[in-house]
């Protein structure tokens, strides 16, 4: 069966953007054992040197070289916005919330990148993407609710994991126009080396950690740099620059259902009956988001012999 050049992109990215969702859901579970004995900017700062180390290799084995001076405002932005701040905020707050519940509010994410990409990026806002959104979100605020009772350090979590939203939401749009000066994975090897330089002040603090920690808190440390970040952010960075920055942030709304069940399964954290509807509320929010009408289907089939033209 012949695919289309456009076709054949789509289903790259789709299935690029299907790893990142699956590592990033694993992330939460591996972040919420290893910061039982690793304080979080110790866990941010060797998630990060971890990752550039392997990310570096692959660069100097591909000889890609440094990026251009046009990408580096936002290698900088998001490196200092989602790979430093947020690594550490996130890493504090599912010290005070399960993972599941964390992943759910940092979720409020998607949000903000659609608003920010509409007036930053000029992303376009379809009926369904808005739709899709809105029923996600919705699933947020049903965790959130299902928190309600669990007291002032609940509430702190929650806070935390907010502000690791906001940082996650402007580190993707300042990352979005960065990918069209250079390869994803140069943005995403050199927007960790500047995470790793912001999180430099908790070196003392790394160092003791690893000395005293278990061996597991140790391999969880370092999954979350080898998979989480750099092979997640590298195949995350490769669908964003094929799709919008809008389209993928809905993406992430799967990863609090998948966060839930490894959760539940990895960690013993069971989850409640407001917190498994907000689950699947995000699920079927990222189903409306990502489907299309049946007249955009065909506008996108239309233009084949004009877009082979164009790539030969």
């Amino acid at each position: 069966m012949n695919v289309s050049p456009a076709r054949r992109t789509e289903l790259l990215a789709a299935g690029a953007a299907t790893v990142t969702v699956v590592l990033w859901a694993s992330a939460f579970v591996s972040i919420r054992s290893a910061g039982e004995e690793y304080s979080p900017g110790a866990l941010a700062l060797g998630r990060l040197l971890v990752g550039a180390l392997v990310l570096g290799v692959i660069c100097l084995v591909r000889r890609e070289g440094v990026p251009p001076r046009a990408a580096w405002p936002g290698i900088a932005i998001s490196g200092l916005l989602w790979f430093g701040f947020y690594s550490v905020v996130l890493n504090w707050g599912e010290q005070q919330v399960d993972a599941g519940t964390a992943a759910l509010v940092v979720n409020i994410g998607p949000i903000l990148i659609a608003l920010l990409g509409a007036r930053l990026l000029g992303d376009p806002m379809p009926p369904r993407l808005l739709a899709g959104m809105a029923v996600s979100f919705a699933g947020a605020v049903t965790v959130g609710l299902s928190m309600s009772g669990g007291g002032g350090s609940s509430v702190l979590g929650v806070v935390l994991c907010l502000l690791a939203a906001v940082g996650y939401a402007g580190g993707v749009v300042a990352q979005k126009p960065a990918l069209g000066q250079a390869s994803p994975l140069q943005v995403t090897t050199f927007g960790c080396l500047v995470g790793a330089v912001v999180c430099l002040p908790f070196s003392g603090q790394l160092v003791d950690d690893v000395a005293d920690a278990s061996l597991s808190a140790t391999l969880n440390l370092v999954y979350l740099g080898v998979f989480s970040l750099a092979l997640a952010f590298t195949t995350w960075a490769y669908a964003l620059a094929r799709t919008t920055a809008s389209r993928m942030g809905a993406t992430t709304y799967a990863v609090p259902a998948l966060v839930v069940l490894m959760s539940w399964l990895a960690l013993g954290e069971v989850p409640g009956l407001l917190t498994l509807a907000g689950g699947a509320l995000c699920l079927a929010g990222v189903a409306v988001s990502r489907s299309r009408t049946r007249a955009a289907r065909v506008v996108a089939v239309a233009p084949q012999p004009e877009q082979t033209r164009e790539s030969a």
